[in-house]
């Protein structure tokens, strides 16, 4: 529904509370009664209920301000729907009108809201009752001034008419967040407003105005009605101060009759006859207006006839009734979060307030006490008569809005009634309150006192638990360390930062499992042990240890391991829920397939399958037959030993709460989450939005109630997860699960709320209560509190199914996804979009994507994908409306009505352009998310002009802090995000801090790996004295924890956000070399912009990641590598494999069928596999690589500074390569590397260290077979090994790189100290078990998601351990084996008589049988089938064998991956090791890793503690740490030098004047040397080269480029330049050329020349004693400038062979088109002309093109298909002094404009290239593109005629 344009602008004025000053804070939109309004303005920071909110009656007068900035999105409910109880009152509100004076806003939902009780809008609402509301504030600035200043008076002022209507309306939701007051400054001060005066609520009896007239009786239900010995109805007069009536449904619904009076009605004379107790309610304004109240309830204390209990102003008005004082309070408490503790009992509860006033404690009668206080503020929050039963609370225990955590007091309250009725006695003693004594509790729950900890890690990264537990285990270290508790880690995955120096005080590298954690807990002797900050692994081993810890003296820490056994057994939980009348899925538990089928008949289908003990749902599946009930079974079974059955309620949402409690019974919910997708897909696999956007307060309330009920029924201790399911269409709820331990969900919310739960969870487990640990972001509130966001958190998944062949990519209840990123935002749009560019950097937001599904829309809608969020984008692009969508997917149409507005608005912002675009809906796109690249594509226009554009029109990201409390409390926290629906920054920028750009999302590739590097660098800046400001999106991360870096920025690494940031901070440099990929990825573009990078500069990290810049680098320095060439037809790639032989790896230039590289054995395999890539061309490229077999592969770590090596470790693979480095088994320190071998990797890092001019980290692989190293490739950047290669030798890599990047001192080679019998092997982490369908096989395409280290004597016992810790299970008796090719089977025969020796029973198929028994080694031949197996022998059908696992391990050894088409072709190998797989079967598919597990099992190592295993930190109390070796680097050999190069220059002392002078080879040399400048320059500014020597310049034509190039050339080459212009020369006089020439060269070493005549420079070469230069002769050539342009086409694209050179302008006088169109004849290009008749290439020059076949097009119009297929774009200006007709001049002069609009169709990395100067041929909107090169074309220039006159003049 789309709003109407009644949205007038309003402004907001505020009077100062102290001087009464009067400021106008800003401007929004009204979408309540279009009235001005006057009143006190006060913020409330609830979350949801703002329907019960403005009924308040407490609210009288007051303007609220609702710090959370999404209102309105579940609408209003029916205001004629009667209460069920109270039949003549509205059931869903707190009072039958709105109270507020206005409402305030940030951003309103529109008309399209989402719940089932809604009726209207809350727009539509405030309209009817002419209440003024406005959206557009920057509500938490405004808070933060309310907080500051106190309390004060404010107006909203309407416009006087209607100037204005917001911009950008598309469906009503692209005003969800309007423009804010920031925003508005664009003209909207100079508007009319009404003016009205101000009004001081605070100075009138507004209870008078709320309370009722005259009394009224409410009666309960006679069923339940509590009964007067007399037997009358027991009565509670309630006097009405401003009531909200649900303290009336809680006190009728409890069986009393409540007669309701005004506020000044003198009932104490009544008191015991007429009524049994007195209640008195909430209300509005100040306690001191209402003497009269004060005066009835003095009179009731002192008669005593009755209990007493008062709430809020009640509460006010009984202390001031007893002869207390009240005062007003800066800004009062009105919220749902705020802690209040009771004095009794210590028990801290989460209440619901909103008042202004206080009672003064301190004047308080002695008889009087305190009752609660505020745990946050010390406020007093109850009092409570020594010996008589009054009592009297200041929050709200009725609620409404907010928790029901007090609701109990109105128990309280009636049963103090009953017992005054029962003895009059009890009317002279006080109240009693639940929850016990303070001393007693305290000496229930003592502190438990630890010396020693022992933390169980989660091992390496899987699917399902990855790097969140490295970020909740660090956090448990630190708050055990803060503890001063000496802390020990077993974790194998080395790649973590809660394994390195810094955290505990020793490590454990060993696997997490029952075995290893006993024998550690047997060699240290801890006093206690954590099982719940380990994910499922450490939990299992708590589980297994559970009847041993005790005897092994040692304590279960947090939740008992009782409750861990309840969550996890599906049937004893939905017991124990049952037992406390919550209700679970119906569910039966089986333990056969036949149970199964036999409990789902009384369940029916469709059910849900799960296993028991199983991580992100592992095994699990929805079943809607019994097919797929006996298949899900029998996967499930090979898992766990129970599977839960239970019913399936797809299309409910699912709701997770994560929840707190300690040992004293404190419990809160620290965050609520709601996924986006309903129930069905697992919750790892689902968009998560936090907090909840479509449940109402009541929908709310009820799940946290039960989730405080449930964790406290279940007795956990520390933090765990709730889940629910949801009926979107009723208050029906199921309880999915609880998980008693940190989880994924834990991280997430922990980042998305501030609150560090894993931090606090471990202080809970040593017996410390909630309300006793500090908030560390306020740091002056407590850890007991909920959370109050004023943002909006978006979490995405990241899948890389792409990377595994035949694996199904379909979402459900089993996880998949490797990684997940999360988002911030104002609104739901500008998270949602920025988590959606997040997930993947070629994602611009939410957006039509093309090609990136392979099914029709509708059933990808209807069966997600991993492809969803694009399928909605496009079914929204293609015309779909929200209720066809919600019909196929069930999401929420709140939601789906979101992202409706961002599809429209994005076709709105279709019709504009950068120039066109109006300001106001400029910052309402960046409202919405909407990246400046994004709009770039809209607009057909580029990123740095729309940035360009913004800049111009002063719309930047607001800073704002994630401060955990919505900005009540001032935060000291440094955890910020950006965002562009904000007025101001909550802070300032004068740190100008290191940037340390993350690692992003975790994916196959890039892991916590990269977390450790960027968390290194960030602590050994701090170290040394450094400010530093971290950026990443992942909340899985430790780098993204608040306290590791002074600030945290939690944004997207994309070039926008990375300069923003930069640009704010002023930062004093970028560090972008430890996060992996995605930050060098933008290396380049923000080191053209000007940002400080540090370390390597990004123009040589792009001469390594380009393959042709660095393969001449390596010829340059003989270092070798595999031949390779790029090739464009099925042709030529086979005759270049039959030149190199096969086998050979093909990488297409795009993704294939889902696998990037394959490797082809045969011709055979080559044409199928090119076949399937349709059109292998000059556009569509494939390289082919020589691929070496039986080689090893060797991996390289170094540090290099300036180019000098200063540190390094080398690591051998096991595997061949041919396996990709990231599932590679390492080992370190080599054990098996020729010292020959070794000498020349170092030797070859050395040299490409010192050419690339390295300063930081660098990664290469070798290739090595009979000592002849081959380089694979170049990473100028931390890598994957680093964490390992560090940890092993124990010298910390990146704190060398960081302190050489940084300029710090640092110690090259430090010492290592290692003993002699020492290894470490890292070993990959699989999750095949998780992706369906995958095939289990190691190739060049990376598949393991995690890592794990372990250490040994030698390198078979370190690899044993590393294994195990996969989860990997030693073979006991049978072992199969399927041997593929006749090699393998030859290299494994010795392995497998030793298998034989060792008495294993031996399994084979066919051909390994045969072979084997050959050999005399006895084998069982098992046989695989194709087709059905009903008719095979059990004794011999292997897949029998697998399903009742029988095979203990599994080693299938598949022959060479013949390529083969995944769709068609199913081999018995793929079916077997997918079975193996499927039923936890131990499986092997590499001949390297099968023969060093054989070795090791032949050693039958005892596994037990040795002092390899851990590392020590910090010695525990006398403890000794051993000493270690030292290791040194060899020497390397140097590269030809630059002098070396010059010394033989085929053109010293030679005139250069045309560029047929020169030969390919010679041209090489030139741009070799030139690269040889280039570095040069950056490490010294000038070079000393040409020392003494002079050249002269002179120029007859003006120019600036050319002869400041060659000036600047001259002098950075330590030599000088005297520049001659014509006009001060003697040619002025009638001096001859020649006799010009012949002066200067009397003079000068050399002579640039540039003249107007075409024979010029070879008259001048004639005459002149010394070399001419010529620098352009005419219209003839201008060689230098063809240098230039030829070396910036190799910079820029790497290569020029194989482009298509386009030529656009004058191509008759552009002599630099001429020269280069002649150097092009030694390279393959086509070259295509575009140009005006009168323009044309003269016929010598396009003759010449002819005739070597390189003109494809040559035409008069620049048309799209041109543009296309150019890589390069070559303009040139139409030349006004070449012209003698200057009409003609007139008319082509602008014949030709490249634009934006031109380069739409270009390809993403073509450049524009251009001489330069130019008029108009360039549009200046295309400087800011990134293909733009003519700038830089410039710098090149310097280079290359630095080589030239180098190559001339050198000595």
């Amino acid at each position: 529904m789309e709003l109407d344009n009644e949205h007038p602008v309003v402004a907001l004025e505020l009077k100062h509370p102290q001087d009464e000053s009067i400021c106008r804070f800003g401007y929004g939109y009204s979408f309540g009664a279009t009235k001005s309004v006057a009143g006190e303005l006060v913020f409330q920071t609830g979350m949801v209920g703002y329907p019960e909110s403005i009924t308040d009656p407490s609210y009288r007068g007051q303007i609220l301000v609702v710090t959370f900035p999404l209102v309105g999105n579940y609408g209003v409910p029916s205001r004629e729907e009667r209460d069920a109880l109270l039949a003549d009152l509205p059931a869903h509100f707190e009072a039958a009108e709105i109270h507020i004076a206005g409402l305030i806003v940030a951003s309103y939902s529109g008309e399209d809201f989402s719940h089932h009780l809604a009726t209207s809008s809350l727009r539509q609402w405030l309209k009817e009752q002419d209440v003024p509301a406005i959206y557009g504030i920057d509500t938490r600035e405004l808070t933060k001034r309310i907080r500051e200043e106190g309390s004060m008076l404010g107006r909203l002022l309407v416009q006087k008419q209607e100037l204005h209507s917001p911009p950008g309306l598309t469906n009503g939701t692209a005003r969800t967040t309007s423009v804010v007051n920031g925003s508005l400054k664009h003209g909207y001060a100079n508007l009319s407003f009404e003016d009205i005066p101000w009004r001081d609520p605070n100075g009138l009896n507004l209870v008078a105005e709320v309370s009722i007239q005259s009394p009224r009786v409410y009666s309960p239900n006679p069923s339940t009605a509590l009964k007067h010995p007399s037997g009358r109805p027991i009565r509670v007069l309630f006097v009405d101060v401003g009531f909200k009536y649900n303290q009336l449904r809680c006190l009728v619904s409890r069986g009393v009759e409540v007669e309701l009076v005004p506020w000044d009605y003198d009932f104490h004379k009544q008191a015991g006859r007429e009524y049994d107790g007195l209640f008195v309610s909430n209300g509005p304004g100040d306690p001191a207006m209402m003497g009269e109240t004060v005066q009835h309830l003095a009179l009731a204390l002192q008669e005593g006839k009755t209990p007493i209990f008062g709430i809020c102003l009640g509460h006010q008005l009984l202390a001031r009734a007893a002869g207390a004082d009240t005062m007003k309070m800066k800004f009062g408490n009105r919220g749902h979060n705020i802690p209040c503790t009771n004095l009794l009992s210590g028990r801290c509860y989460i209440t619901s307030q909103n008042h202004g006033f206080a009672v003064d404690s301190r004047t308080l009668p002695q008889d009087w006490r305190e009752l609660f206080v505020n745990a946050n503020d010390g406020s007093n929050e109850g009092i409570l008569h020594v010996s008589r039963p009054y009592f009297s609370v200041q929050f709200h225990p009725e609620s409404a809005p907010g928790p029901r955590d007090t609701e109990f007091l109105f128990d309280v309250f009636i049963n103090t009634i009953k017992k005054t009725l029962a003895s009059t006695a009890h009317l002279s003693q006080p109240v009693r309150f639940p929850g016990g004594d303070l001393k007693e509790n305290q000496s229930m729950n003592p502190r438990i006192h630890v010396k020693k900890a022992l933390v169980l890690g989660s091992g390496g990264l899987s699917i399902g638990q990855a790097g969140e537990f490295d970020y909740s285990g660090s956090q448990a270290i630190k708050a055990l360390k803060e503890e001063g508790i000496y802390t020990i880690l077993i974790n194998p995955n080395i790649a973590t930062i809660q394994t390195s120096k810094g955290l505990a005080d020793k490590v454990y590298f060993l696997p997490v499992n029952a075995d290893f954690v006993r024998k550690v807990i047997v060699h240290e002797r801890p006093d206690a042990i954590y099982v719940t900050f380990g994910g499922q692994t450490a939990l299992q081993v708590g589980i297994q240890l559970k009847d041993e810890l005790e005897s092994l003296g040692v304590r279960v820490l947090g939740t008992p391991i009782d409750t861990i056994i309840t969550t996890e057994d599906r049937e004893l939980f939905a017991r124990s829920m049952e037992s406390i009348g919550e209700s679970c899925a119906k569910s039966a538990s089986a333990s056969s397939v036949e149970e199964a089928k036999r409990v789902v008949k009384d369940i029916g289908y469709p059910v849900i399958v799960r296993a028991a003990y199983a991580l992100g749902g592992l095994g699990s599946g929805f079943a809607e037959d019994e097919n797929g009930l006996v298949d899900l079974c029998n996967r499930a079974f090979a898992a766990s030993p129970q599977v839960l059955i239970e019913r399936s309620m797809k299309g409910w949402k699912e709701i997770e709460y994560e929840v707190v409690r300690d040992a004293h019974d404190n419990c809160i919910t620290v965050c609520n989450m709601e996924n986006f997708d309903p129930l069905g897909i697992h919750t790892g696999d689902s968009v998560v939005v936090a907090p909840s956007q479509t449940l109402s307060d009541e929908d709310y309330n009820m799940l946290r109630t039960t989730a405080v009920h449930v964790i406290r029924h279940l007795g956990v201790v520390g933090e765990c997860n709730i889940q629910y399911a949801l009926n979107p269409d009723s208050r029906e709820y199921c309880i999915i699960e609880v998980n008693a331990r940190l989880s994924r969900s834990s991280a997430l919310a922990s980042k998305a709320t501030g609150y560090p739960l894993a931090f606090i969870a471990a202080k809970l487990g040593l017996g410390i209560p909630l309300n006793e640990i500090k908030n560390s972001v306020t740091k002056v509130t407590c850890a007991c509190f909920e959370p109050s966001l004023d943002y909006v958190v978006v979490k995405i998944p990241r899948w890389d199914l792409k990377k595994f062949t035949r694996v199904s990519t379909l979402l459900g209840s089993s996880m998949k996804s490797v990684g997940e990123v999360m988002s911030i935002g104002r609104n739901f749009e500008e998270a949602i979009q920025k988590a959606i560019r997040a997930v993947d950097v070629n994602n611009l937001g939410f957006n039509e994507t093309t090609a990136l599904m392979s099914i029709d829309i509708d059933t990808e809608l209807q069966t997600p994908s991993d492809q969803r969020m694009f399928a909605l984008a496009n079914a929204m692009h293609s015309g779909y409306d929200v209720e066809k969508i919600w019909e196929l997917t069930k999401i929420d149409k709140w939601f789906l009505t979101r992202l409706k507005g961002l599809s429209d608005f994005g076709k709105l912002m279709t019709r504009y352009n950068a120039k066109t675009i109006p300001t106001d809906l400029l910052q309402k796109a960046k409202q919405l998310g909407f990246a400046d690249r994004q709009l770039a594509k809209f607009w057909s226009s580029n990123e740095l002009a729309v940035r360009r554009t913004r800049i111009d029109a002063g719309i930047t990201p607001m800073v704002k802090q994630i401060d955990t409390v919505a900005a009540e409390f001032p935060a000291y926290t440094n955890y910020l995000y950006l965002t562009y629906n904000g007025a101001s920054h909550d802070i300032a920028f004068d740190d100008h801090g290191v940037m340390v750009l993350g690692s992003g999302v975790y994916r196959i590739g890039s892991s916590v790996e990269f977390d450790w590097c960027s968390v290194r660098a960030i602590r050994t800046l701090r170290d040394q004295g450094y400010k530093t400001v971290m950026v990443n999106y992942n909340p899985e991360t430790v780098s993204t924890d608040y306290d590791e870096a002074d600030r945290l920025y939690f944004e997207n690494i994309t070039l926008e956000t990375v300069l923003d940031i930069y640009q704010l901070e002023s930062s004093s440099g970028v560090m972008l070399s430890m996060g992996g990929q995605t930050p060098n990825n933008i290396a380049l573009p923000l080191y053209r912009l000007s940002v400080k990078i540090l370390g390597t500069s990004p123009e040589m990290i792009d001469t390594a990641e380009n393959r042709y810049k660095f393969s001449r680098m390596l010829d340059r320095i003989g270092v070798d590598q595999p031949q390779w060439k790029e090739l464009t037809s099925l042709d030529e790639a086979t005759e270049f494999c039959n030149k190199v032989t096969y086998p050979v790896l093909v990488r297409p230039s795009y993704v294939l069928s889902g696998a990037a590289m394959n490797t082809v054995y045969s011709q055979d395999d080559l044409a199928n596999y090119l076949q399937q890539a349709a059109d292998v061309s000059r556009d569509h490229p494939v390289v082919i690589t020589k691929y070496i077999e039986n080689a090893k592969e060797i991996e390289m770590d170094a540090v290099a500074r300036n180019g000098k090596m200063i540190g390094h470790f080398i690591s051998e693979h096991v595997e061949n390569a041919g396996v990709h480095s990231g599932d590679a088994t390492l080992i370190q320190p080599p054990q098996d590397l020729d010292p020959e071998t070794v000498r020349r990797i170092e030797d070859a890092t050395r040299k490409i260290g010192d050419a690339l001019n390295v300063t930081g980290p660098y990664n290469i692989q070798f290739i090595a077979k009979d000592n002849d190293i081959k380089v694979i490739e170049c990473n100028v950047r931390a890598s994957r090994s680093f964490p390992f290669v560090s940890k092993v030798m124990g010298v910390d890599l990146i704190e060398m790189a960081t302190k050489a990047m940084a300029g710090l001192p640092v110690k090259e080679y430090p010492t290592v100290t290692i003993p002699s019998d020492y290894v470490g092997v890292k070993v990959p982490q699989f999750s095949f078990s998780r992706l369906s369908g995958a095939d289990p096989v190691l190739g060049v395409e990376m598949a393991s998601t995690g890592e794990v280290a372990c250490f040994g004597r030698t390198k078979y016992e370190a690899y044993t351990k590393a294994l195990i810790s996969t989860g990997f299970k030693l073979p006991r008796k049978n072992i199969l084996l399927s041997i593929g090719s006749f090699k393998d089977k030859i290299e494994m025969l010795p392995s497998v008589k030793k298998l034989h020796e060792l008495g294993y029973n031996l399994f084979a198929t066919a051909g390994t049988a045969d072979y084997l028994q050959e050999y005399g080694i006895p084998t069982k031949f098992l046989e695989a089938l194709r087709g059905h197996e009903a008719d095979q022998k059990p004794e011999y059908s292997l897949t029998q064998h697998l399903a009742n696992n029988l095979i203990d391990l599994y080693i299938n050894l598949p022959s060479s991956n013949r390529f083969r088409r995944p769709a068609s072709y199913v081999s018995k190998g793929y079916r077997t090791r997918r079975m193996a797989v499927d039923y936890q079967t131990p499986l092997v598919t590499n001949v390297k890793n099968a023969k060093i597990l054989i070795e090791a099992l032949v050693r039958k190592y005892d596994l037990e503690i040795s002092e390899v295993d851990y590392q020590t930190f910090v010695p525990a109390p006398g403890a000794q740490v051993d000493g270690r070796t030292d290791l040194n680097g060899a020497q390397a050999t140097k590269s030809p030098s630059l002098h070396q190069l010059l010394r033989s220059s085929p053109f010293k002392g030679k005139h250069i004047i045309s560029v047929n002078q020169f030969t390919r080879h010679e041209l090489h040399l030139l741009f070799t040397v030139a690269s040889e400048m280039r570095i040069g320059v950056e490490r010294e500014g000038c070079l000393d080269i040409l020392k003494g020597k002079v050249l002269h310049e002179m120029f007859y034509e003006p120019s600036t480029r050319t002869l400041l190039s060659f000036d600047t050339a001259m002098r950075r080459l330590g030599g000088v330049s005297i520049p001659v212009t014509e006009s001060h020369s003697s040619t002025t006089k009638g001096e001859s050329l020649k006799d010009t020439v012949r002066c200067l060269g009397a003079y000068a070493d050399a002579i640039v020349l540039r003249h107007p005549s075409d024979e010029s420079a070879s008259l001048a070469a004639k005459f002149s004693p010394v070399p001419i230069l010529n620098a352009g002769n005419g219209t003839r050539e201008h060689p230098t400038q063809a240098f230039l342009d030829l070396y910036t086409i190799r910079e820029e694209l790497g290569t020029v062979n194989g482009l298509t050179i386009t030529f656009l302008g004058d191509l008759k006088y552009g002599r630099t088109v001429h020269s280069l169109c002649e150097l092009l004849k030694h390279y393959d290009v086509s070259v295509q002309l575009v140009a005006p008749p009168s323009l044309a290439l003269p016929e010598k020059v396009c003759a010449g093109l002819k005739s070597r076949g390189q003109l494809r097009v040559e035409q008069t119009e620049l048309t799209e298909e041109v543009v296309a297929r150019s890589d390069v774009l070559y303009c040139t200006r139409v030349q006004k002094e070449r012209f003698d007709d200057q009409a003609l001049y007139e008319r082509v002069k602008d014949a030709f404009v490249v634009n934006n609009a031109t380069l739409k169709a270009a390809k993403a990395n073509m450049v524009v290239m251009h001489p330069l100067p130019r008029n108009m041929e360039i549009a200046e909107e295309v400087d800011f593109d990134p293909r733009a090169a003519y700038f830089r074309q410039m710098k090149y220039g310097m280079y290359v005629r630095m080589a030239l006159l180098a190559l001339v003049l050198a000595p």
